[in-house]
């Protein structure tokens, strides 16, 4: 719940640093899940089949983060 809601957050404060900020935000929350997922596996809470379906999922939202974070930096750098 914490990653689109700073994601929301963040666009909702208009100003594309903030933004950005927020979306660094969401990344670190996503990071945070990866590791609770993990650790998740590790203890027996989650089967190997569940946890690799949940791990690329977190995976490709991590990436859609860093794209989105490269895309808004480079555009306000370079405008």
């Amino acid at each position: 719940m914490s990653v689109p809601c700073n994601i929301a957050e963040g666009y909702g404060r208009k100003t594309t640093p903030e933004y950005i900020r927020f979306l660094y935000i969401a990344y670190g929350s996503s990071c945070e899940l990866e590791t609770q997922v993990l650790l998740s596996g590790d203890l027996g809470y989650i089967e190997s089949g569940r946890l690799d379906k949940l791990q690329n999922e977190i995976e490709e939202v991590e990436r859609m983060l860093k794209a989105l974070i490269k895309s808004l930096e480079d555009k306000h750098l370079n405008p």
